[in-house]
This record gives C-alpha cells, sequence and structure tokens, in this order.
C-alpha cells in the first residue's frame, strides 16, 4: 500500500462526568462516545524521504501538530520511507469534538499500514494512550462508554436521533478547562446546570454570549455539551422539531446538521 485516504470523524460525548483528579494529572471519567458524520478528510502518499504535512486550515503549521509528530515519531529507528499528508479540516477545532485525536488515530493505524510497521492493538492502543486521552476511542472506533481516563471502552449501540451541532466557534483547551475545574473544585463544590457535563457551569459562566443563548432555549430544548466545549447539540428526529432553535443561533456562529455512525472509517479490526 503506497496510498490512502481517509475520512476522519468527529464525536461528541453524550455525557461526561468528571469523577476525580488522578495522581499521574490526568482525570477519572465516566462518558459516552458517540461518532457523528462530520469529517476531517486525510490524504497519505508515500515518498522517498521527508515528512510533509499541509492543511487548509492556515494556522496548523507544518510542523507543529500532532500528526506531524506522529508521523516523525513512528519513521524513527526503522527504514521508513516518507510521506505526504494531506488534511482537510472541516472539524472545529477546539470545539470538544476530537478533531485533533481522530486525525491522530488515522495517521497511526495509516502509516502502520503504509509503512508495513506490523504494530500490533495492544502497542497501537498504547502508543496512542500516550499521546491523548480521546485517541484510543478513535482507534476502537466504535460507539462505546468510557471509563478511567477514557481509554477504557465499553461498546454501546448508535443513538438513532439526528444532531444539531451548535459552533460558537470559540476554541476551548481541554487542558485549560481542566485546570479551571480543578481550581474551583478545591474552592466550592461544583454544581452543575446540567447533568450530562460537568463542564457546563465553567463554560457558561466564562462564556456570557453562550450562557444567553443557553438560558434563552433550554426550557425549549435539551441542549448538551461535548467535551470541554465549545460545540453544543440538540437530538432531534425531524428538522421541525428544530426550526424555532436554528433561527435562534447568532449569525456569526455556524451549525451543522449531523447524523450519527455506528463505525469510524477508518479503525482496528
Amino acid at each position: 500500500m503506497s496510498n490512502l485516504h481517509t475520512k476522519s470523524p468527529a464525536k461528541v460525548n453524550l455525557h461526561l462526568k468528571i469523577l476525580k483528579k488522578l495522581h499521574d494529572g490526568y482525570h477519572e471519567l465516566d462518558t459516552s462516545f458517540q461518532l457523528i458524520d462530520l469529517y476531517d478528510e486525510i490524504s497519505f502518499k508515500k515518498i522517498n524521504k521527508g515528512i510533509s504535512v499541509n492543511c487548509n486550515i492556515k494556522n496548523i503549521n507544518q510542523s507543529k501538530n500532532i500528526v506531524y509528530n506522529i508521523a516523525s515519531d513512528l519513521q524513527k529507528g526503522g527504514n521508513s520511507p516518507g510521506i505526504e499528508i494531506k488534511i482537510k479540516k472541516n472539524i472545529p477545532i477546539g470545539s470538544g469534538l476530537g478533531g485533533g485525536s481522530s486525525n491522530a488515530a488515522s495517521t497511526i493505524i495509516a502509516l502502520n499500514n503504509i509503512w508495513n510497521l506490523n504494530l500490533n492493538k495492544i502497542d497501537i492502543f498504547e502508543y496512542g494512550k500516550s499521546i491523548g486521552a480521546d485517541i484510543p476511542f478513535f482507534l476502537y472506533g466504535k460507539n462505546a462508554y468510557g471509563y478511567g481516563i477514557g481509554d477504557k471502552l465499553k461498546y454501546k449501540r448508535s443513538i438513532t436521533k439526528k444532531l444539531l451541532l451548535i459552533d460558537p466557534k470559540i476554541h476551548n483547551s481541554s487542558k485549560k478547562m481542566f485546570d479551571i475545574y480543578d481550581k474551583k473544585k478545591i474552592k466550592e463544590e461544583i454544581k452543575s446546570n446540567s447533568f450530562q457535563n460537568s463542564f457546563w457551569e465553567i463554560y457558561l459562566s466564562n462564556e456570557k454570549i453562550v450562557k444567553d443563548f443557553y438560558d434563552e432555549n433550554i426550557n425549549d430544548f435539551e441542549i448538551s455539551l461535548s467535551g470541554s466545549g465549545s460545540c453544543m447539540y440538540v437530538t432531534y428526529n425531524e428538522r421541525k422539531e428544530i426550526d424555532k432553535l436554528v433561527k435562534k443561533i447568532p449569525s456569526n456562529w455556524r451549525f451543522f446538521f449531523c447524523k450519527p455512525l455506528q463505525y469510524s472509517p477508518i479503525r482496528l479490526l
């Protein structure tokens, strides 16, 4: 295999509860991952030497991103040729949808095949886990309940409802959100606006425009938060159920009509 083109899907968290902070700095979680049909597109082409990563998002630097770092790391110590990687980003960055982790998992699986690295499933999962807590889920490639730091996975069936994904175009750093959560937890017991996601209160307290939108619509719609934010979503069966909400989304925000997936296009089989 010398070329591969794949779609790298986003996820939402149907729920996300932070249970406690662990000694290594990670957090023990109870969550539920759902794949959706919002994708980044990635193409891989074997070349004689070197690593080239190009992306349609200008502020994603050629050599300072997770995909480049993985390719460089996997190439070390072997006789692997070069690779040309092109990424078309459609998943909002810093949105809680796992775009970077999904790209990372796709890259590990693709390069294991293209470069014939012969890494087994255990090796791949452990390597992915060492890079990021969400990466094992995308390597698994099926909807799952997540425990531990999100790396202990139990298969679950897909939801059947469609999703209206609401992107307020705010870049949220997961590390920063966890840090804020930890500091606030020390000072006072956080009482979340919703049992759905432990980050709700912090997110809304930091983003007044989002809070105004949430407060105006939460009595009529069950608005959920994915990851540490910033994307929110509402599930629905028929488009008419959410027409009223769509009209209220601020004009400078983005929104996507998504469907649930049962499997990722690229995964460990």
